[in-house]
């Protein structure tokens, strides 16, 4: 061990040497997630924590970073400072009984630790907000997962979709997520794909009836495509409602994304 810290230190000490020369230090842009040189739309990304049964599905909050890098988006991560609605082991499926965590603690995981309390958002300084699925946004965002058509929304999330919705600026929404805009968005139009499960191919099929019974319209959709409601600016998309493989769940994610910079007009 002590021959390995020997080769080791040197290189750690020289990887954090500052940088010189033809190589700058991160600007403020790309702190926040920017990678286009261009000016690009801004985009508000709300995270539920960290982990499909207990906060943002991982696979989705990255499909949406790389297709809004891919967009010239400047995008700034959020999240609730609240504690979770409980902790699942997810190698189990099961809850931790004695642990508890904090969303914003763990949506911190996602961004690389470059996280903002969602109270802090504000819609005049952002072109569009969206929000990937994961339970969290059932759990953690609202009570969905317990209360059905009968949830409350998390104060700061219903303010901010009031808010951007007010503003007239697009709202981007996948997997479970679209529940959110369901209930605070008077007669919202979403997706969650199809209404049947089809052999367990969209094993939450159901949720659509609550949308429904939420007084929002639901649009039968393929994982692939994303609904826009237009009068509305809300984009949905299903992602992980459906069992399928990764990259048709990936391609559902940039159709959304995709319409959401269109309607920011940048």
């Amino acid at each position: 061990m002590a021959a390995v810290r020997v080769l080791v230190a040197p290189r750690l000490a020289s990887a954090l040497l500052p940088l010189s020369g033809c190589h700058r230090a991160p600007s403020q842009r790309a702190a926040l997630h920017s990678s286009a040189p261009r000016p690009g739309a801004r985009v508000a990304l709300v995270l539920s924590g960290c982990g499909v049964y207990d906060g943002t599905e991982i696979h989705e909050a990255s499909a949406i970073l790389v297709h809004l890098s891919r967009g010239g988006a400047e995008v700034q991560i959020f999240a609730p400072d609240v504690p979770q609605m409980h902790v699942i082991d997810h190698t189990k499926g099961e809850p931790s009984e004695r642990e508890s965590r904090n969303v914003l603690a763990e949506s911190a995981r996602i961004a690389r630790g470059k996280i903002t309390s969602l109270a802090q958002l504000n819609a005049a300084n952002h072109d569009a907000a969206i929000f990937p699925g994961g339970f969290g946004a059932a759990k953690n965002l609202s009570t969905f997962a317990v209360d059905g058509k009968d949830c409350k929304v998390n104060k700061e999330v219903e303010r901010v979709l009031k808010e951007f919705h007010g503003a007239k600026k697009p709202i981007g929404l996948c997997c479970i997520a679209p529940v959110l805009a369901a209930k605070v968005i008077k007669g919202v139009e979403v997706t969650v794909g199809h209404e049947q499960e089809e052999g367990g191919k969209w094993p939450y099929a159901g949720t659509a009836e609550a949308i429904k019974a939420l007084g929002a319209k639901h649009c039968v959709k393929g994982v692939t495509e994303a609904h826009v409601d237009q009068k509305n600016k809300v984009v949905t998309t299903p992602a992980f409602m459906c069992e399928t493989a990764l990259h048709h769940i990936h391609d559902g994610i940039g159709a959304m994304v995709k319409k959401v910079l269109e309607l920011t007009g940048k």
